[in-house]
C-alpha cells in the first residue's frame, strides 16, 4: 500500500477527545441509586476485554500494553519518553493512538469498521516497551499487528473468505459464507439464539458454538435446547458434519460481570430491576439468551426509573453475517426535564404515525406507548457511543410487549473546541450552527421512537397461524395487488435480511424522521414553533438545518466507503449516504452539489429551503414506503436488490472524485473521557471521579477502572 492510500487509516492527529460531563446529575441521586449505578457500571466495564477479542486477536494487548506503560512510569508521560529516547512527535503520537484506541475499545474504528495505524515510526512504539517487561510482553503478544496494512482487506472488518479481520469466527480462516449461513439456519431450526456465541471452523468436519458464559459446562438442568452439546448434521450443506456446542466463551469476565450484576440487583430500586438482574445473572452464568430475553421484558416494565440501565450482547452491526452481537452496557442517569419533552412525543406518536406512507395493514394494531427518556451518561461500556438507542431487537418482544427509547443527551451536547464544518455553505452557517443540536434532538426521538418503533412483520408466528388475513391478504401499495410473501415460523427480520438487516433497519428509521419532522406540532413539542406550518419561522430553521445535517451526513458517510473491497464499513453511514441520494433524486432542483473544477473542489450542499415540505418530502415518503414494504412482507429479494441500488458507489464520481474531497475534509470522530465511581465498603457511600479531556486523561481513566 502506497504512502498516499496509507494516509486514510492513520491515527487521528490529534483525536476529538470530550469528557461526559455527569457530576451535577448523579450527585442528584440518593445513596442507594448511586450504589446500584456503580454496580451497573462495573458490569459494564468487566466487559472491556470481551469488546476488544471481538474486535481482532491484536486488540486485547495492545489495551495491556497501554497500560502496562501506565502503569511502569506511574503516569509520567515525559519521563517515560526521556528514558525511551524518543522525541516528542513521537510521544504525542503515541498518545493520540491510546486515546484513539481506548475510544474505540480496540484498533479498528467504531464508527467505520476500518482499522486505524500509528503515524510515528514502528521503532517508537518498540522503544515505549523497551522500558519496561510488562510492556514487552504484551507488545511482542500483539505480533506486529498495530502497524501492519500489507494486506489492504485486513484493514477492513468482514467475511474471512474475503480475507477481511473479524474474531467471531475465531482461529476460521478457511470459513466459507455458505457454511456460515448454514449453521445460522441449523440454530434457528433447534431455537438457539445466536447474538451471545462465536463459531469455529475445527478439522474433520467439525463446527464449534462458542456459547459465552462464566460456567464452562452446559447447564445441569440443561442450556436453551437442552442438555445435548454435540449433533450429527443428515443433510444440507453440512451433511455429515458434527455440530458441537462449547460453554464458557469469556468466562472470566462473565464470571465478574455476574458478580457485579448480583450487587446491582440488591440495591434496584424496585422489583422490576431486581428481576431484571436475576435474569442477567442467570443469562451471563449459563450462557442463556432465553434468561436474556427475559432480563428485557422486565426492562420495559421498568418505567421511568432515575438510574437507566442495558448490559449484555445487544447490537449485531460488527458481526458481517450480522446476526452475532458485541457486547454493551451502559448505566445513565434520567434528565427529567428533557425527558418531559420525549413523554409528549411518545403521547403524540399515535396521532402521528397514520401519517406514514402505507396502510394501517402494515402497521401494529396498537401502538405500544414505550418509556422515552433524555438520559445522561455516566458509564458507556463498548465499542463507541450512539447518541440514542431502540432496545430490545428481539423482534417478537417489540412486536408484542413493546420497547424502549433513550436519547443519551451529554452525548448529543458534547463539543469539540474549534470543530470545522465542511460541506455548508456560507450563507446555511448560521442557521446550522445555532439550530444542529436542536434539530438531531428532534431527529434522534422521531428515528428511535417512531422509526424503530412503527411497521408490522406480516408473519405465520406459527405452523398455520397468522398475524393477517391469509385469505384476504394486504394489498401492496407498491404493486397494488396482495402481497405473496411474510415471514415463516421462527423466522426473524434479521435473519431473513441477514447482514442487510442493520443499516437498512437504520435507514428506514432515518427516513421516518425525515417524513414526521416535517410536522411542526413535533416541532413545538421541542421547544420551536406554535405548531403552525411555517418554513421561515424558527420552526422551519430547526427543519432546515435537520435535512442540511443529514445531506452532510450522506457526503461525509462516504468515508465509511472502502473502494477496494465495495464495501461500506458502517450502517449508518451507508443509509445516509442513500438518502442523500434520494434528496439529489427528488428532482424540481431540491437539492444540489455545488463544486468548483472537475475534481470536486470547494464541495457545499444546496438545498432548497422552500421545497422540503414538497419535493423533499416526497422523494422521502416514495423511498420510505418501499423500504417499509419490502420489510414488513418479509421480500428479501426486491428489498436488498433496491437498497444495494440506492446504496450503490460508482467508481468515478461517488468513489473517487467526491470521496477524495471528503477526506481532504475529514475531521476526527469524538472519543470519551468517562468517569469513575468508587463505593466505600465501610459506609457504603459513592464517589465520582472525572478525568481531563486530554490523552493522557483518557488512558489514566481507564488504568484506574482496573479491568
Amino acid at each position: 500500500m502506497d504512502a498516499q492510500e496509507l494516509k486514510q487509516y492513520l491515527a487521528d492527529a490529534p483525536p476529538s477527545v470530550v469528557r461526559l460531563e455527569i457530576e451535577k446529575h448523579f450527585d442528584a441521586l440518593t445513596d442507594r441509586q448511586k450504589r446500584y449505578a456503580h454496580f451497573v457500571s462495573r458490569a459494564s466495564f468487566q466487559g472491556t476485554r470481551i469488546v476488544a477479542r471481538q474486535i481482532s486477536p491484536e486488540s486485547e494487548p495492545i489495551f495491556d500494553f497501554i497500560l502496562a506503560l501506565h502503569k511502569s512510569s506511574e503516569g509520567d508521560w515525559k519521563a517515560l519518553q526521556a528514558k525511551a529516547g524518543i522525541s516528542d512527535e513521537d510521544l504525542d503520537h503515541f498518545l493520540q493512538y491510546a486515546a484513539q484506541f481506548l475510544g474505540n475499545n480496540g484498533n479498528y474504528k467504531s464508527f467505520g469498521d476500518s482499522k486505524f495505524i500509528p503515524r510515528c515510526s514502528e521503532s517508537a512504539f518498540a522503544a515505549l516497551a523497551a522500558t519496561s517487561p510488562e510492556a514487552q510482553n504484551f507488545y511482542n503478544a500483539t505480533s506486529g499487528a498495530i502497524f501492519s496494512a500489507d494486506k489492504p482487506s485486513l484493514l477492513h472488518l468482514g467475511y474471512p473468505e474475503e480475507g477481511h479481520m473479524t474474531t467471531y469466527y475465531p482461529e476460521s480462516p478457511d470459513i466459507t459464507k455458505v457454511e456460515i449461513d448454514a449453521v445460522s439456519a441449523w440454530m434457528e431450526k433447534k431455537g438457539l439464539l445466536p447474538e451471545n456465541t462465536r463459531l469455529a471452523k475445527k478439522k474433520d468436519g467439525l463446527f464449534e458454538i462458542w456459547i459465552a458464559s462464566a460456567n464452562t459446562t452446559v447447564p445441569s438442568e440443561g442450556g436453551d435446547i437442552g442438555k445435548e452439546t454435540t449433533f450429527k448434521i443428515e443433510d444440507g450443506v453440512l451433511a455429515g458434519k458434527t455440530i458441537t456446542l462449547v460453554y464458557g466463551d469469556f468466562s472470566k469476565e462473565l464470571a465478574a460481570v455476574t458478580a457485579s450484576i448480583r450487587k446491582a440487583a440488591e440495591n434496584a430500586d424496585n422489583e422490576y430491576q431486581k428481576k431484571m438482574h436475576d435474569a442477567y445473572a442467570k443469562s451471563f452464568e449459563e450462557g442463556s439468551l432465553l434468561a436474556f430475553k427475559e432480563s428485557q421484558r422486565f426492562w420495559i416494565r421498568d418505567k421511568g426509573p432515575m438510574v437507566e440501565s442495558n448490559v449484555g450482547f445487544i447490537e449485531t452491526y460488527r458481526d458481517p453475517a450480522g446476526i452475532r452481537a458485541e457486547w454493551e452496557g451502559f448505566a445513565a442517569v434520567v434528565n427529567l426535564e428533557r425527558t418531559r419533552a420525549f413523554g409528549a412525543l411518545v403521547d403524540a406518536a399515535p396521532s402521528l404515525i397514520p401519517h406514514l406512507p402505507w396502510g394501517k395493514e402494515f402497521e401494529k394494531d396498537s401502538f405500544l406507548s414505550p418509556d422515552f427518556t433524555s438520559l445522561e451518561v455516566l458509564t458507556f461500556a463498548g465499542s463507541g457511543i450512539p447518541a440514542g438507542i431502540n432496545i430490545p431487537n428481539y423482534d417478537d418482544i417489540r412486536q408484542a410487549e413493546g420497547f424502549k427509547n433513550v436519547s443519551l443527551g451529554n452525548v448529543l451536547s458534547a463539543k469539540a473546541p474549534d470543530e470545522k464544518i465542511p460541506f455548508i455553505a456560507e450563507k446555511d452557517l448560521d442557521i446550522y450552527k445555532r439550530y444542529r443540536d436542536g434539530a438531531f434532538e428532534v431527529q434522534v426521538g422521531l428515528h428511535e421512537l417512531t422509526g424503530h418503533g412503527c411497521g408490522k412483520l406480516l408473519q405465520e408466528t406459527s405452523p398455520g397461524k397468522f398475524n393477517f388475513d391469509k385469505e384476504n391478504p394486504p394489498i401492496s401499495p407498491l404493486t397494488g395487488k396482495p402481497v405473496t410473501t411474510w415471514y415463516k415460523p421462527g423466522q426473524t427480520w434479521s435473519s431473513v435480511f441477514g447482514s442487510w438487516s442493520g443499516s437498512y433497519e437504520e435507514c428506514r428509521a432515518e427516513l421516518v424522521a425525515m417524513y414526521l419532522g416535517c410536522e411542526f406540532p413535533v416541532l413545538k413539542i421541542f421547544g420551536f414553533g406554535d405548531g403552525s406550518t411555517d418554513i421561515d419561522g424558527e420552526a422551519g430553521d430547526v427543519l432546515y438545518a435537520s435535512y442540511l445535517s443529514m445531506a452532510r451526513a450522506g457526503l461525509t458517510a462516504l468515508e465509511m466507503w472502502d473502494p477496494k473491497s465495495k464495501k461500506w464499513g458502517q450502517a449508518h453511514s451507508q443509509a445516509r449516504f442513500s438518502i442523500l441520494k434520494c434528496f439529489l433524486e427528488a428532482g424540481d432542483d431540491f437539492c444540489k452539489l455545488d463544486y468548483k473544477g472537475d475534481d470536486v473542489q470547494d464541495l457545499k450542499i444546496s438545498l432548497d429551503r422552500s421545497k422540503i415540505l414538497t419535493a423533499g418530502r416526497k422523494a422521502v415518503g416514495d423511498y420510505l414506503q418501499k423500504l417499509h414494504i419490502y420489510k414488513s412482507t418479509a421480500d428479501v429479494e426486491a428489498g436488498t436488490k433496491f437498497y444495494a441500488d440506492m446504496t450503490y458507489v460508482d467508481s468515478d464520481f461517488w468513489g473517487k472524485k467526491v470521496r477524495d474531497e471528503v477526506l481532504r475534509n475529514k475531521q476526527p470522530r469524538k472519543v470519551f473521557v468517562q468517569a469513575n465511581t468508587y463505593v466505600d465498603e465501610a459506609t457504603g457511600k459513592v464517589t465520582l471521579k472525572h478525568y481531563d479531556a486530554t490523552p493522557e486523561g483518557m488512558i489514566q481513566s481507564w488504568a484506574e477502572r482496573d479491568v
